[in-house]
């Protein structure tokens, strides 16, 4: 079998590419050709197939003609469809799997795969699908008024970045894939959460093309720790919609232990101003951290936090976390809750409420022991539910679906 694997960034750059690599390389290990189509970039991994890769676009040039220029490969890119074309052609592939290909890559690579008869699957790592700014997150509070394709309130509410240029663009965008039925030429969707499967049935796609396969952990690479320093850890983007001023305020009513925050973003200056001022000394800023340096920061804490504010999907922190033996206090929004077993691998509090995580911070930092026997559940659940095996035979099983034209397991897999 001989699958390409298409995701805008080829980089270790957040979740979804985590994901993406694992996939890759556990396929490769099961005898699975694959072949990469992305965009290019100083930063990406070494790739065969880097001569199909389009050009980079960066979204946050200053020049306003490349904007202009940039904003028109968001809606339809022929040098993505030309390059993904020769591609197929030289590798000549038995599935296409899209991860993150809107705006750089565009939809325009659709109907350049499906007139070869390719099928498709597509893994929603995010919301684009549905939502024109991925989030369904509008001025910091969840919205769903893009329900029914009324894609025009991107534009009224200025959902991108508070601009009405950068929103009207995300609503044309979502106006021109449903007028070109571009959604129609994906075969199957794998969601990593029951919730957005939930969610994209509910809003768009009917149920017997949406899938519930959840994200996977290398649980040999992962090993488990159960003994602890006197700290715990956040690790993500610092976002808004990750909640992370929320668990510095947090902070505010934690009188014992230390908080780690292992990540950067735009969020970073206000982090680092509210942290000055509440004179607040049991936080550390270590940035982004990777390899053998995060699993050192995981192995060694107590548990890890994941405040999010807005729909999570099935956060691959989490599940590291997890194979670490480390429990999770986890904010009870979209994918977050059925990750976590409350009060057995992990606890939930309310999102976007410091007084409440403050509690369940300090819930377990006075049960040291109650830590241990919680990590212990969360390595159990690592192993069980989002094992790396467990995970590969799900997708080898919708890939021989899609070949082979049965559909009778439609839902989960």
């Amino acid at each position: 079998m001989r699958i390409v694997q298409v995701n805008k960034f080829f980089y270790l750059k957040g979740g979804s590419e985590a994901y993406l690599f694992s996939l890759r390389d556990g396929l490769q290990n099961a005898g699975i050709e694959s072949a990469e189509f992305a965009m290019t970039s100083p930063k990406n991994l070494p790739s065969d197939w880097a001569r199909f890769f389009t050009e980079e676009v960066d979204y946050n040039t200053t020049s306003f003609a490349e904007k202009i220029r940039f904003a028109g490969k968001i809606i339809y890119s022929f040098e993505a469809r030309k390059k993904i074309g020769a591609l197929l052609d030289a590798f000549n592939p038995d599935i296409v799997h899209l991860h993150i290909f809107q705006h750089q890559l565009s939809a325009s690579i659709l109907p350049e795969i499906k007139k070869r008869n390719i099928p498709v699957v597509y893994t929603a790592h995010d919301l684009k699908s549905i939502c024109p700014n991925y989030k369904m997150l509008s001025r910091g509070r969840i919205c769903e008024r893009c329900r029914g394709h009324r894609y025009y309130h991107c534009l009224t509410s200025r959902c991108v970045k508070g601009s009405y240029l950068k929103s009207g663009i995300n609503m044309v965008e979502m106006y021109f894939h449903l007028w070109m039925k571009y959604y129609d030429l994906i075969d199957l969707i794998i969601t990593p959460s029951r919730f957005y499967r939930e969610k994209l049935v509910t809003f768009r796609f009917p149920a017997d093309r949406v899938v519930h396969v959840p994200n996977f952990v290398d649980e040999d690479r992962f090993a488990p720790h159960y003994q602890h320093g006197d700290s715990f850890v956040y690790l993500g983007r610092l976002s808004e919609e990750k909640g992370i001023l929320t668990l510095v305020r947090a902070m505010k009513k934690v009188p014992a232990g230390k908080l780690v925050i292992i990540g950067s973003g735009p969020l970073e200056a206000r982090v680092r101003e509210e942290i000055a001022g509440a004179g607040l000394n049991n936080i550390e800023l270590v940035g982004r951290q990777s390899g053998t340096r995060l699993r050192r920061y995981l192995q060694n804490t107590m548990f890890s936090i994941i405040p999010s504010e807005w729909y999570e999907n099935g956060p691959i922190s989490l599940l590291e976390a997890f194979a670490c033996g480390k429990p999770v206090i986890g904010a009870d929004i979209g994918g977050i809750p059925e990750h976590i077993d409350d009060q057995v691998n992990g606890l939930i509090f309310r999102p976007g409420d410091p007084a409440d995580l403050a509690e369940k911070i300090n819930m377990l930092l006075q049960r040291p022991d109650r830590i241990i026997t919680m990590g212990k559940a969360a390595r159990r659940t690592a192993e069980k539910t989002y094992g790396r095996r467990r995970h590969l035979e799900a997708v080898l099983r919708i890939y021989n679906r899609l070949l082979h034209g049965n559909q009778s397991d439609a839902g989960s897999a």
